[in-house]
């Protein structure tokens, strides 16, 4: 569904020049739920415009539902659906306008259109607010009627750039129901950026880790938490000192630090790792002792030195991507 081959995107900003996207190679196969992470400013949000036709790669080849974003733009067009960060329906157009518009645009009949948004409003619980403006919507309501929008045409592939942020917890989880229901009904292919990392968690089969420009991983989430974090162990006893050397001494444990009473530590099988240590500690009273399972963050961490949610979080450079021309 999605192959690109070393995809670079650089802007010249005066006398400089911003390397935004910096050889980006991906393989995504039809069905899939690809989330995309990374901190602001680390390209996904130019990866994603990219292969949306919004901007042309300087470098590189990317083929998007069977169609080259170079070669090809409006085929791309034809069979993707886009939902960005920002709300894409008009503030003062109703919701069902909005739907029958965009219907059109993609060349339905008027009758097609119709019968479309019936089934997209019912879907995401629209009907009632059908004819009310979308400013009089609420943020949830606005973000199930931008993918909504987005799905008039039925497209094979859908990319969500960040699409409940901003959104409260309940919210998000309905936006990701109505999404998960019409992903399983139609096997749409799903392109997602998120700096949620339960959402990449528990939807995405894949993960991909963007950072500076590059992937810096990819693989399913629980493999990535495997492989990179691992598990933590937290343990207090009378003896710390003592105790660390027998955590240092467990099969692939790393990162053993002592705080007061406390050793943690990284160790690959958790559950397991917990009664060996246990039972080896004999007499030195241990008081207490748990298992914490990894994180993406924790992926994220161990990947780049920082946290993606404080990554996240924090003022950056915003992407060039952001303020680049869209063409017409």
């Amino acid at each position: 569904m999605i192959e690109t081959r070393d995809l670079v995107k650089d802007f010249p900003t005066g006398k400089s020049t911003v390397h935004a996207v910096r050889g980006i190679s991906l393989h995504i196969e039809p069905g899939e739920l690809v989330a995309v992470l990374g901190p602001n400013g680390a390209g996904k949000t130019t990866t994603m415009r990219m292969l949306t036709t919004l901007i042309a790669p300087t470098s590189g080849s990317a083929t998007v539902a069977g169609c080259d974003v170079v070669a090809d733009p409006a085929g791309v067009r034809r069979r993707i659906g886009y939902v960005g960060q920002g709300n894409g329906a008009g503030h003062n157009q109703r919701a069902r306008d909005e739907l029958d518009t965009q219907g059109r645009i993609y060349g339905l009949s008027r009758h097609e259109a119709r019968r479309r948004r019936g089934d997209l409003l019912e879907a995401f619980d629209l009907v009632e607010l059908a004819d009310r403006k979308v400013s009089a919507l609420s943020g949830g309501q606005r973000r199930r009627l931008d993918v909504a929008i987005g799905l008039v045409h039925a497209p094979s592939l859908l990319f969500l750039d960040e699409p409940s942020t901003g959104l409260d917890p309940q919210n998000r989880a309905n936006l990701w129901d109505h999404i998960a229901r019409m992903r399983a009904e139609h096997g749409m292919t799903i392109v997602l950026t998120t700096h949620y990392m339960d959402e990449a968690d528990t939807m995405a089969e894949r993960v991909v880790v963007v950072d500076r420009g590059q992937v810096i991983a990819d693989d399913t989430a629980d493999a990535l938490k495997a492989k990179l974090a691992g598990d933590r162990i937290d343990v207090t006893a009378g003896d710390p000192a003592a105790l660390a050397r027998l955590v240092a001494n467990l099969p692939g444990a790393r990162d053993v630090t002592v705080t007061g009473e406390r050793v943690q530590a990284r160790v690959a099988d958790g559950p397991s790792a917990l009664p060996d240590l246990l039972r080896a500690a004999g007499e030195l009273r241990v008081t207490t002792a748990q298992v914490h399972r990894p994180t993406l963050d924790d992926v994220f961490l161990t990947l780049t030195g920082r946290s993606l949610r404080e990554a996240g979080g924090t003022e950056s450079e915003p992407d060039p991507a952001e303020t680049a021309e869209v063409p017409r």
